[in-house]
């Protein structure tokens, strides 16, 4: 298990100016988040998955968290999906109905650190 720290950049500028991290489990996507960070590689760079309207106790500044075992890296998806987690906190109320039906893929993710998280 590992903690990576996601922002949101859109139009060059970092959306809603908080983290959001992230929780993986799986050995190959913790392995691939490392190669993004460390850059040895810039494939699939972007994080999706489906959004638990439940508050972790490693992400403790948005009120909900991307279930770990949903998780996976993208290079492009459509846009249906896309928005900062900001957007997606004013409007979590929605979530799962007209507004993210499916899964959550933030067009402008982008990997920041590997944390660890303090419990």
């Amino acid at each position: 298990m590992a903690y990576f720290a996601f922002e949101y950049v859109q139009d060059g500028e970092v959306d809603g100016g908080k983290e959001f991290v992230i929780e993986l489990r799986n050995d190959k996507l913790i392995a691939h988040a490392r190669e993004l960070l460390s850059g040895k590689t810039t494939e699939a760079p972007h994080i999706s998955g489906r959004i638990k309207k439940t508050q972790a106790p490693y992400n403790q500044a948005y009120s909900f968290h991307l279930d770990p075992e949903s998780i996976d890296f993208f290079n492009e998806a459509i846009e249906d999906g896309d928005a900062s987690p900001q957007f997606v906190e004013e409007h979590l109320d929605e979530v799962g109905g007209a507004f993210l039906p499916g899964r959550w893929t933030p067009l402008g993710s982008r990997l920041t650190r590997e944390v660890t998280p303090s419990r």
